[in-house]
């Protein structure tokens, strides 16, 4: 009696432990099929040659280095235009911002002054998402517009944690701008730029702290994390370094050997590995993409405040490959297939691919600038992409078609790298083996500089210019 007892008693529990197991796995499937998680952790003003992985001899950045090993490090990747607010805002949109009226030849970016800001009209990749299901949250630098109509939480982020233009605006010490940088390190102070922290549409804290500012933003992003990690979610963590002025907390200052710009770095890739620890912790790293890149080159005028382009030519400001070519990192164990890029891909792409990933549908209703990378971070595929278009304001200076790139139009910036110089017929290179763009090949291949002739105006043939966003002023 005592063994059918005992029989039957196994029977029970082993067929509830196959229906436990099989809810689990139904569960787990859930899990697994739900839409990625997004992460874009944007830099500002990092050069091509900033990190360890892309060549730095002496800032050490383990966190962003294993990023690269783990997942993809893409050597051709583009920010789409070579200072803030028009690359900002053609990530979130996906789009050239001459089309939106979000570059200007008459003030390259906004300022705490300008009236306007981001259209209304134009949809962001936090719109798309919202779309279908995701949280959103922007944290760090916005420069899309400082009025209530124009901050992230009326452009599709449910949160927003963050200063709204650059940390070098409202300056309130009363010396010249550039005679005020010719200062030592340690003279310039954060109290010295009246730059506004907020909380939603809220200022939480004026002048904001910056010596601070870059572990509260990791903090709000791991928080944010922990607070939405039951459904997707997508977060725009955009640092405000290492623009300058350059400031660090106390654990992180005279930590490196390439000194101020070096701890500041070197802060941000702490803040990277935490935020990858936590996604780790929270069982969420097999579902969530990773991306880390910056808004623009370095500003070399700065000198050892400023970053390194590496091989590249010249920097912020610039249509020279310094100016708008960036690290491009996705991390995503689950998702990601590791290894080395060297196809073409611009910031204007997350906006596509990630719209794609997470089952949004792409605006139909105008034209969209960037392509699906899908198949390449996942699959390893080639990149689709195989042109760029370089703006400089509603200008087109520069084309790339595979390896090769033209310039119609040069410009320094800043005081350096030469006077506005236009070239009939253009300067060519090809950035395969010639990346720093020093030997002008046109003379041999006058038949590259007719396709690429052709492509100008195809693309010139569907433009419209949008209103100038940036020019008015309160």
């Amino acid at each position: 009696m005592n063994i059918k007892i005992n029989v039957l008693s196994l029977t029970v529990i082993f067929s509830v432990l196959v229906c436990l197991t099989a809810i689990q796995k139904t569960l787990g499937q859930d899990k697994n099929n739900r839409p990625p998680n997004f992460i874009i952790i944007f830099a500002d003003d990092l050069g091509y040659g900033d990190l360890g992985v892309y060549g730095h001899p002496s800032i050490q950045t383990p966190n962003l280095d294993q990023m690269a090993y783990e997942g993809q490090k893409w050597t051709n990747f583009y920010a789409a235009a070579s200072v803030c607010t028009p690359s900002r805002a053609a990530l979130l949109t996906g789009r050239l911002t001459v089309r939106s009226g979000m570059s200007s030849n008459k003030r390259r970016v906004l300022y705490p002054n300008s009236s306007k800001g981001l259209p209304a009209t134009e949809i962001t990749l936090a719109e798309q998402l919202k779309e279908v299901g995701y949280k959103t949250a922007c944290i760090g630098k916005w420069h899309l517009g400082h009025k209530e109509q124009y901050l992230p939480t009326n452009n599709g982020f449910d949160y927003y944690y963050g200063i709204p233009y650059s940390n070098d605006m409202d300056k309130v010490v009363d010396i010249p701008y550039w005679e005020y940088w010719k200062q030592p390190d340690d003279a310039i102070k954060t109290s010295h730029f009246n730059v506004p922290l907020m909380r939603n549409t809220e200022i939480i804290e004026r002048p904001a702290n910056q010596n601070t500012i870059t572990g509260r933003y990791t903090n709000e992003t791991i928080s944010f994390i922990k607070k939405n990690k039951e459904s997707p979610f997508f977060i725009y963590l955009a640092h405000n370094l290492p623009h300058i002025p350059l400031f660090v907390s106390k654990e992180f200052k005279g930590k490196s050997k390439r000194g101020l710009y070096g701890d500041v770095l070197e802060e941000i890739d702490h803040g990277v590995g935490k935020i990858i620890a936590t996604l780790k912790e929270e069982g969420l790293e097999n579902n969530t993409i990773v991306v880390f890149t910056s808004d623009n080159g370095p500003w070399l005028s700065f000198k050892l405040n400023g970053g390194s382009a590496g091989i590249l030519r010249a920097g912020k400001g610039t249509t020279w490959e310094g100016g708008m070519r960036e690290p491009g990192i996705f991390w995503g164990p689950g998702l990601i297939e590791p290894g080395l890029v060297n196809g073409l891909g611009s910031t204007m792409d997350l906006f596509t691919t990630f719209s794609i990933l997470a089952g949004a549908k792409i605006p139909e209703d105008r034209i969209i600038d960037g392509y699906d990378l899908s198949e390449t971070l996942l699959h390893g595929d080639p990149s689709p992409r195989n042109k760029l278009f370089y703006y400089r304001g509603i200008d087109l200076y520069a084309v790339r078609l595979g390896d090769y790139k033209a310039h119609f139009i040069t410009q320094g910036e800043y005081g350096e790298f030469g006077k506005k110089e236009v070239h009939n017929p253009p300067i060519l290179y090809n950035l395969s083996t010639d990346p720093e763009e020093r030997f002008d090949i046109a003379h041999e291949n006058s038949k590259i500089i007719k396709e690429i002739n052709l492509l100008i105006s195809e693309h010139k043939s569907k433009l419209v210019i949008g209103q100038d966003q940036l020019v008015e002023i309160e």
